[in-house]
């Protein structure tokens, strides 16, 4: 167990956290969440130490072993890939390199015998005669092939390193698992071997993730952290948020008795709570959902941006039609045709494919060969991977720069339209070179609902993006009526949204087949 008593952390004048108590138990999976900036990850530092809060403390149960996901991809770059996952397991590394240095003395005394009969008990204790079958069969699982195993970190591929320190914090079976953006660099593969391990993983899991379909997927609780204040609540991130949504429709309506809110709760969680993220943990999840009440729930004050495509003009017959389309060192003879009704999502495992694809669909280069065949009727609107030709060095604020792709130019309408991005009194006057990523895309999505387009295109559109950007653009394109092309490493948004896969495996085979992402990845 890790325990968190009366944590208050602030930085000059801005107080992350206040007075915070939580508790971690074991068999549970905690997702901490929250706005960007808010202090996720700084929460994640004070309990693993790294950082010392202001007031309070953080206490683990003696002798559990923390583990945490290194992000430092070079640290240990003078160890080979077996070594580094051996020194997961700190206090296990350190006394197999003394009980070896103690054997390579050539004045060995009995003092010295003594201690490493001593060491050689411990390390039988942690397991350290098996711990070497027991990294390499991890590494395994993890997609290390074993030729990779004696070979140093800094001389294999920086996928693969993301890989390694996975299996490294997860080896040996810590107490407490402390993971920060688990699935970054991550492929579907891996991604779906770490969601099997950690619903069979019986300890205690804190994670940190943009990742809604691995929260959903893992996490028994919910770590909201909200202006100053940490609230957990029982379930995943849909229930958390869902409920969250319930609550601040429930507190505007003050109207409703109490017995009719409580019975909009009770059956909102008749629908959610079999929808357990660890199989074993259903029925007691189940039963602890029933007894929530309206008390034990804290409605976010998060805010959402309110993302909503709209098209005037109607889609005719022919739509997008691809023929023969060739790039040479990326795709050779591609070619499909867009229906009414198609959301298609486009794989690759090279993501510059999908981007050179999308630049020669949209106009932005021109092909080597083949041709790209737009209907009359269809006008799309395009949020490449890439927006800095739109913002760099210019020096219009977010008002002016909005105003460009309007047709009423008012400043009431185009203050309207940055409301709902977020953007409102002095935050729409901020020069746009100066924006962040994130704010960047909540501006190019203003563009795109301005230019109402029929037919949209996004390029990972989830990039920079926080929790509830990402929810409120999900929805935003299940909604939207017309056709969608898109790639997203955001594994919800493509099984929510797409109903058709364009899979490029490489440059001369393409996979197009009319299914959702889940029922075409059974099929590989």
């Amino acid at each position: 167990m890790i325990q968190v008593i009366n944590v208050s952390l602030q930085f000059g004048g801005r107080v992350l956290f206040k007075d915070v108590n939580l508790k971690f138990t074991k068999g549970n999976c905690y997702g901490i969440i929250g706005a960007n900036g808010s202090g996720k990850s700084t929460f994640l530092k004070i309990l693993t130490g790294e950082l010392e809060p202001n007031k309070g403390e953080v206490y683990i149960d003696k002798g559990e072993r923390m583990s945490v996901l290194n992000q430092n991809q070079n640290a240990y770059d003078e160890h080979t890939v077996l070594e580094t996952v051996l020194m997961g397991h700190k206090k296990l590394w350190e006394i197999g390199k003394e009980k070896d240095a103690l054997y390579l003395k050539s004045d060995f005394s009995e003092e010295d015998g003594i201690r490493a009969g001593e060491l050689e008990a411990e390390f039988a204790s942690l397991g350290g005669w098996e711990a070497d079958g027991e990294a390499k069969s991890l590494l395994s699982s993890i997609g290390i092939s074993d030729k990779f195993f004696e070979t140093k970190m800094s001389e294999i591929d920086p996928k693969q390193k993301v890989k390694v320190l996975l299996a490294q914090a997860l080896f040996g079976n810590p107490d407490i698992l402390v993971l920060d953006e688990p699935t970054n660099n991550l492929d579907f593969k891996t991604t779906v071997w770490l969601e099997n391990f950690l619903l069979n993983f019986e300890n205690t899991v804190i994670i940190v993730s943009h990742n809604r379909h691995f929260l959903n997927k893992v996490c028994t609780h919910i770590c909201d952290v909200d202006y100053g204040q940490i609230n957990m609540m029982l379930g995943n991130y849909d229930f958390w948020f869902e409920t969250s949504q319930l609550m601040q429709r429930q507190l505007k309506d003050q109207n409703k008795k109490a017995e009719q809110r409580a019975k909009e709760l009770k059956d909102f969680i008749a629908r959610f709570s079999a929808n357990a993220s660890k199989s074993k943990q259903a029925t007691s999840r189940k039963k602890e959902l029933e007894k929530l009440t309206i008390e034990d729930i804290k409605p976010s004050s998060r805010k959402y941006p309110f993302i909503d495509f709209k098209f005037e003009q109607e889609i005719g017959k022919e739509i997008l039609i691809v023929k023969n389309l060739t790039l040479k060192g990326f795709f050779n003879n591609l070619s499909f045709n867009v229906s009414h009704g198609d959301k298609i999502a486009f794989l690759c495992s090279n993501s510059l494919i999908i981007t050179k694809l999308f630049d020669v669909i949209t106009g932005k280069i021109q092909a080597d060969s083949g041709t790209v065949h737009w209907g009359k009727t269809i006008k799309f609107s395009y949020l490449p991977q890439d927006n800095n030709d739109y913002f760099e060095g210019n020096s219009l604020s977010i008002v002016d720069w909005l105003r460009q792709y309007s047709k009423d130019q008012t400043e009431m309408y185009i203050r309207g339209w940055l409301g709902r991005m977020l953007f409102s009194g002095e935050e729409a006057l901020k020069q746009v070179k100066v924006l962040s990523g994130g704010e960047k895309v909540r501006c190019m999505f203003a563009k795109m609902m301005l230019e109402a387009g029929n037919l949209l295109l996004f390029d990972e559109p989830t990039n920079h993006l926080d929790l509830e950007s990402i929810t409120s653009l999900n929805k935003g394109m299940i909604n939207f009526r017309g056709p969608i092309l898109f790639t997203s490493h955001d594994q919800e948004l493509v099984e929510t949204v797409a109903n058709r896969i364009i899979d490029i495996k490489n440059e001369n085979t393409f996979v197009d087949k009319t299914c959702s992402y889940s029922e075409y990845a059974s099929l590989n």
